[in-house]
């Protein structure tokens, strides 16, 4: 029994091994979105989730744990949620001079 790794409540309540993780890979589009929960064993990194959930790895500009952007090889850790990031449907700065341009103001300065 000494040698025997001990056990926690899992996702589902069933019991897993403190060597195990589980982690949660998300995909989110506006108005819906995709959580999957995947076991990995130690070590274990974003490609690894990716993997597991069967999504490839170059689906997707850029992964992210909890929001901050990491790269596939960034080692996870029990209850971290990988989040898949979408491109950009526009670039952000384009759209507000858009905007402003659109309401009749003018830029910085002594720009117009």
């Amino acid at each position: 029994m000494a040698n025997e790794p001990a056990t926690g409540p899992g996702l589902a309540g069933e019991a897993i091994s403190v060597e195990a993780i589980e982690v949660e890979v998300i995909e989110a589009w506006p108005h819906a979105f995709r959580s999957r929960h995947v076991r990995l064993g130690p070590g274990a990194t974003v490609a690894d989730a990716l993997a597991a959930a069967g999504i490839a790895a170059d689906a997707y500009p850029a992964v992210a744990v909890f929001g901050e952007r990491v790269t596939p090889d960034h080692a996870l850790v029990h209850g971290d949620r990988v989040e898949l990031l979408r491109p950009l449907q526009a670039d952000p700065k384009d759209a507000r001079r858009r905007r402003a341009a659109a309401a009749g103001k003018p830029g910085r300065a002594g720009e117009r």
